[in-house]
């Protein structure tokens, strides 16, 4: 199972900035256990997305220990948008990553 995370900034960019790197560690450890596949800002500086891939099972409770276990998230400078995804087309290609 796959899913799409929209992080929204709940705040100015300049009150998000500061929390910028312990963001991204906390995205480097869903990288290394194999749950995030790719990750970046929306351009302009509003939020940002991620493309998971989750274990199978209940993804609606791994997506939301995934939002609850992000620093934006606990700080409230960030709402998830959280959509499970069951691509078709090019399935193939993800499952490489």
């Amino acid at each position: 199972m796959y899913a799409i995370a929209i992080i929204r900034y709940r705040r100015p960019f300049p009150e998000i900035e500061p929390h910028v790197d312990e963001h991204r560690a906390y995205l480097r450890s869903l990288k290394e256990d194999g749950r995030l596949l790719v990750s970046g800002p929306m351009d302009p500086r509003s939020g940002g997305m991620l493309l998971l891939r989750l274990p199978d099972g209940d993804a609606i409770t791994e997506l939301d220990r995934i939002r609850d276990n992000d620093p934006f998230f606990q700080r409230a400078l960030a709402q998830y948008e959280l959509i499970p995804w069951a691509p078709v087309i090019g399935l193939d290609n993800l499952d490489r990553l």
